[in-house]
């Protein structure tokens, strides 16, 4: 096994906090790079690529709430960095708003060092970053690569094609909106058995690792910016104190067959 180093931005104004949690999170093979102000921040997006975010809540010059709309807002490549929220306060309110605004998790200060790590790794998993890897594997892959050509892992419901590889959603119109990765997940937990209910605490459960309890209306929130992404098809179901489900049948072998010479 050879470890790759994850890389996560931390902006956040307390200095105290950066050195020892960048030797905590060493542990995990991550590294950490902090910024105690946006601008600062948003000088290490434009000159370094991150694997995540870390972001406070309570920051100078703007917010953190704030910081995460401009950057869903902006370049592409920061639009589908994993963000993880850090709040003294810890309110639903803030919660909700942090999600809505393409936040992809979220934890209370103060926070155990283990938990962010923890966090920190189901994000990135999430993402689709492999943080070991074997050698011997990658080297045996690079030797079929030259013998025959890799099929792609597509999952073709009507009117609409996941792409596991790529990680990305396209309609018979074409590529859709980019999707978060907790929108992401959500999609693909919600295609792996199409037209079953999953409760709001199953996709809660899946997502976030965790019980649920005041946090039930984020999956609200998220479904309605999956749905609106997916329009104009109506993937999404909404089944009243029940939860959700996959609308769309899985395509017929003719269709996925022609979809998948056309991608």
């Amino acid at each position: 096994m050879r470890l790759i180093m994850a890389k996560v931005l931390l902006i956040d104004d307390d200095e105290a906090l950066a050195p020892p949690l960048a030797q905590y999170l060493a542990r995990f093979d991550f590294e950490l790079v902090s910024a105690v102000r946006p601008s600062e921040g948003l000088q290490r997006l434009e000159s370094e690529a991150f694997d995540a975010l870390i972001l406070d809540g309570m920051l100078p010059e703007m917010d953190g709430l704030e910081f995460c709309r401009r950057l869903r807002a902006g370049e592409e490549a920061w639009r589908l960095i994993p963000v993880l929220m850090l709040s003294a306060r810890g309110d639903l309110t803030d919660r909700v708003v942090g999600l809505e605004l393409g936040a992809d998790d979220y934890l209370a200060k103060p926070f155990e060092p283990r938990e962010l790590a923890a966090r920190l790794q189901s994000l990135l998993r999430r993402a689709g970053l492999r943080t070991k890897v074997d050698e011997g594997a990658v080297a045996a892959a690079a030797t079929s690569s030259t013998e025959r050509t890799p099929v792609a892992r597509l999952r073709h419901f009507e009117g609409l094609t996941i792409d596991m590889d790529r990680r990305e959603v396209s309609n018979t119109g074409g590529a859709l909106p980019e999707l978060t990765s907790m929108e992401y997940e959500l999609l693909l937990m919600l295609a792996s058995e199409p037209g079953r209910v999953f409760s709001r605490d199953e996709i809660l459960n899946h997502l976030r690792g965790q019980e649920a309890d005041i946090y039930t209306r984020s999956v609200d929130i998220l479904v309605s910016r999956l749905r609106k992404k997916l329009a104009p098809l109506d993937a999404v179901k909404t089944l009243r104190n029940a939860g959700y489900c996959l609308a769309l049948a899985p395509a017929s072998a003719a269709a996925a067959a022609k979809a998948s010479t056309s991608s």
